[in-house]
This record gives C-alpha cells, structure tokens and sequence, in this order.
C-alpha cells in the first residue's frame, strides 16, 4: 500500500481526488490510509493504468515534468531495431534522458555481472523510492519481453534506508534486495545481454495494449536457465545438488525450475549427469587419480554406483575408458 499512497500524494501535488481511480481498483480510503495493507498485482496494474491516465504521467509525479501517455510506448519503440538485448538496453538508457534527466540511467558491464544504474540529479522528495522501484521495474519488464525471457535479479540495490515494507521488494526484484547502497541499481548475469531482440513492430502495438503486467509482474520463462544451472552445477561438482538447494540459488522455486527446465527440453538429472561425465572423462583423461577418487569428485557417492553411470554413457568402464584413451595418445 506504500505505493499507493505515492500515487495518492501525486494526486495532491497536481490538486486532483483519488478517490474514483481507488474505487476503480477496488481500494477503500481506509486501506489506502494503512500502509501495512497489501493489494493484488491486478489491483495495482488498474490503478497506475488509472492514473497514468487521469494525470496525463506515466512517471506519475516523480520528474520534475510530466511524462505524457505513450511516453515509454515511445522509449520501448526506439529500442525495439536493436540486434541484442545489451544495445536495447544502452538505446532505453540514452533515450530516457531525453524524457527526463532527473535521473540517468546506464548499462554497467564487468566481468561475467552486468548492472542497470540509476543515478540521480536532483532530489526526488517523498517519491524518489516509489521512482526508483518503478524505473527500475519498467527497464526489467521491457527487457524481459523483448527476449523473451525472465531476466533473474542477482541482487537489487537501493540508496536508503530499508522500508517498513521491504518484505515487498522479494516480489519485484528475484535476488536479495540491498539497502543504503550508493546508487539504486539491479544486477544480473551479463550473458543475457547476448540474447536476440525477439519481437517485432505488431507484437509491440499488441504488448503495448497490456503493458503495465510486465511492470508488475515476474516473467516465467528463462532462456538462459539451462545455462545457468550448467555453471553452478560445474563449480561444485562434487556438492549434492538438490532440486531445493539449486532454486535458491537461482531464486526460482523448485517447481518453476522443474517446469522451466522441461519447457526447454532438459531435467535437471540430465543436467546433472552431463556435468558429472565431462567431469569423469576429464579427470580419467588428465590424472592417474584412482577410480574412487574420480568418482567422489565427480559428484558420486560411491565408486559402483559411479561405475554403473559411467558405463551407460560411454558403454565402458572407467578404468576401460582410461586405457583406451590412453592408447590412442599421441
């Protein structure tokens, strides 16, 4: 309810009643007057859709100037010929300046991390957090969809103090959420910035009729999951992953890692079974380690269970496989 009462106060500023967008999204003044009180997605998609309207802002009062309707409709288009998310992005970034330069948003990109960064030019009064969440919202959802997929949050950072609500923010952003950092930033894996823009001039007329649920709202599918499961499987593979452990580490739920995985045509046994054999072969290949050993760093509990494996992929036995590869060595 926080942020309903940062569109109410935008309300205020402008000299215009609430009242008739909260009742269209089902919202009593004595909710609206209690913070602690939550609201569904839906409710809060009719109500910024509501205002936007009533207020002519889609910032809706957070810039120093009105965003007319279609602004972002504007940002989204500009952005939609770029060949890769990563251009997409530094195009938003660019373009957005042109709306406004109370803040600046950037594309950062170090090592395998990359970061959408906003810095801020002036102060944002009562409500620079519901600017900040929001901006950063949009650039997500927008991103999301011209991809396709979920763009999972490694950590979310924002520069003040933790609100009463920020049991909130587990919903809007994937990955732990970090207070009192220098600038409001999200951080996320610099591979999917790689990925193809997937989406053409009709398909953005068509999302740009229900655009505000990817504000709302987390993406379900992700392209790179079987990529990112792959590397963390990799970096321990002697560690027992359970289905549980590997979703919080990629802040998905088990299940949604389960039915993500089969969407794209994997399991996480296989997953499982293709890093513990390039481990095995690679080992076997690279060290006089005994069989045992092999097996325990390839994530095995025991040596037959891990014989028993080994042979159903390579139709071998590692100690077969070792003398037979060693045998055609140059």
């Amino acid at each position: 309810m926080a942020f309903v009462q940062a569109i109410v106060r935008a309300y205020a500023a402008r000299g215009m009643n609430p009242a008739p967008v909260l009742a269209q999204a089902q919202i009593t003044p004595e909710q609206a007057a209690d913070a602690g009180v939550r609201i569904t997605a839906h409710q809060m998609e009719v109500l910024s859709a509501g205002a936007m309207r009533e207020l002519d802002d889609e910032a809706l009062g957070w810039f120093s100037r009105r965003l007319p309707w279609g602004s972002y409709g504007m940002l989204a288009r500009a952005s939609l010929s770029a060949p890769t998310l990563g251009l997409a992005l530094a195009r938003w970034c660019r373009h957005h300046a042109l709306l406004t330069d109370d803040i600046l948003p950037h594309l950062h990109t170090e090592g395998e991390q990359a970061a959408l960064v906003i810095t801020e030019q002036r102060d944002l009064g009562a409500l620079r957090e519901f600017c900040l969440v929001s901006t950063l919202r949009n650039a997500l959802g927008l991103a999301s969809w011209f991809i396709d997929s979920r763009l999972p949050v490694l950590a979310a950072d924002f520069p003040f103090a933790a609100p009463p609500h920020a049991q909130a923010y587990g919903v809007l952003f994937s990955g732990p959420t970090r207070f009192q950092a220098p600038h409001a930033a999200v951080h996320f894996d610099a591979r999917y910035l790689a990925l193809p823009i997937t989406r053409d001039e009709a398909a953005m007329r068509q999302m740009l009729q229900h655009a505000l649920p990817l504000t709302v709202r987390q993406y379900r599918r992700d392209r790179l999951l079987v990529q990112r499961v792959r590397q963390v499987l990799a970096a321990l593979p002697s560690a027992t992953h359970s289905a549980h452990t590997l979703a919080e580490q990629l802040h998905v739920s088990a299940r949604t890692l389960h039915r993500q995985l089969k969407e794209e045509g994997a399991s996480l046994q296989s997953l499982k079974d293709e890093v513990r054999k390039s481990r095995a072969i690679d080992l076997l290949h690279r060290s006089d380690r005994p069989i045992k050993q092999v097996a325990q760093a390839a994530g095995f509990a025991s040596e037959k269970s891990f014989i028993r494996a080994f042979r159903s992929w390579t139709g071998q036995s590692p100690a077969e496989f070792r003398r037979s590869a060693r045998a055609v060595a140059p």
